[in-house]
């Protein structure tokens, strides 16, 4: 036996005082921790979040700094560079270049728009479209994915079919018919209307190619939690199918869902940067990186910035939140081995 000093208290030599002994540790508090250590993952995160404000503030530089609009042009403009008056676009049509101050601070495109401004704004929209991407892919495979898992039978064979038929299509070629089909006779499913030029439409088409490959790993995660006792307790006490699967089934799908958000959100920016680039995803005179990097191209080498620069957003967006979404995933896998401090 064993007794405290400050109280007297007597307890076993293996045993631990109840007010002494550690606080369990949910799931979720014990990824945190894991990724509070992972500095690579944290800083790349901040990297994508500056990215993120930059673009919300794009108004704001807009209409205090450079003193225009994303699709305002300035083609019989001038401005000071060095002291002299410039043109904006030249005669020969190149674009001015970066006069790293104020108005035009990254140059002019074609059209003689402010480079820094159409970034901006652009990232604003390519954010938007894979965020509401993201929204409806995680939504849809989350709710094909836990249905089919659950059910098996003919609702799994019709479920799975459907997901094969998307699966079989390399996502840009998919992407491009419907994107093309789409920004020539929009949609129209009664409830709601898309018009072709819509920001909506990329992000729609996108979030129903993605489908797949979350709905594929949450069915198969399904189809072993449903032989669990817990479930089998569920249903000895008399719980719907649709109570097991909201209550018992998809808390146990979160960690996966998790991890494949961030996931999602930098291929659904990556894939509208494709299709926009190709002239099937975001639509003139709306901006985007990825018709940035199509308008630019044509006048390499003598106007190589408006390639680089939207290229630059672009890989610091897509570089940042996957490799943030790596340490989400390492942090949430249960075999990490980490050292608890307390």
């Amino acid at each position: 036996m064993a007794t405290t000093e400050a109280t007297g208290t007597e307890f076993s030599s293996g045993a631990v005082p109840e007010e002494n002994a550690p606080a369990g540790i949910g799931p979720y508090a014990l990824a945190w921790r894991r990724l509070r250590r992972n500095r690579t993952a944290l800083a790349f995160g901040g990297l994508f979040l500056l990215v993120v404000i930059l673009c919300l503030l794009a108004p704001v530089y807009a209409e205090h700094i450079a003193h225009t609009t994303p699709t305002a042009n300035h083609l019989t403009d001038q401005v000071m560079v060095n002291g002299k008056p410039t043109d904006v676009v030249s005669v020969a049509g190149i674009p001015i270049g970066p006069t790293w101050h104020g108005r035009f601070f990254l140059g002019a495109d074609t059209n003689g728009r402010d480079v820094a401004v159409r970034l901006l704004y652009g990232g604003r929209n390519s954010l938007e479209i894979g965020g509401v991407a993201t929204l409806i892919t995680m939504i849809l495979a989350t709710l094909i994915g836990v249905s089919a898992g659950y059910f098996r039978g003919v609702v799994d064979g019709v479920l799975s079919r459907v997901l094969d038929v998307l699966w079989a299509y390399p996502v840009v070629i998919l992407g491009v018919a419907l994107g093309v089909t789409l920004a020539v006779g929009g949609l129209n499913l009664g409830l709601f209307e898309l018009k072709g030029n819509s920001l909506m439409v990329p992000a729609v088409i996108i979030g129903v190619i993605y489908v797949p490959y979350v709905a594929k790993p949450v069915r198969g995660q399904v189809l072993t939690l449903r032989e669990r006792e817990f479930v089998d307790a569920a249903r000895a006490l008399g719980l719907s199918n649709s109570r097991i699967m909201t209550t018992e089934i998809l808390p146990n799908v979160i960690s996966t869902l998790i991890v494949f958000i961030p996931l999602i959100v930098a291929n659904a920016i990556l894939t509208e940067a494709g299709l926009s680039y190709l002239g099937a995803g975001v639509q003139d005179p709306n901006p985007s990186w990825g018709t940035m990097i199509s308008d630019g191209i044509r006048l390499i080498p003598s106007a190589i910035h408006l390639t680089i620069v939207p290229g630059l957003m672009l890989v610091a967006a897509v570089l940042g939140i996957n490799i943030f979404g790596d340490g989400v995933r390492d942090a949430l896998d249960p075999r990490a081995k980490v050292r608890i401090e307390h």
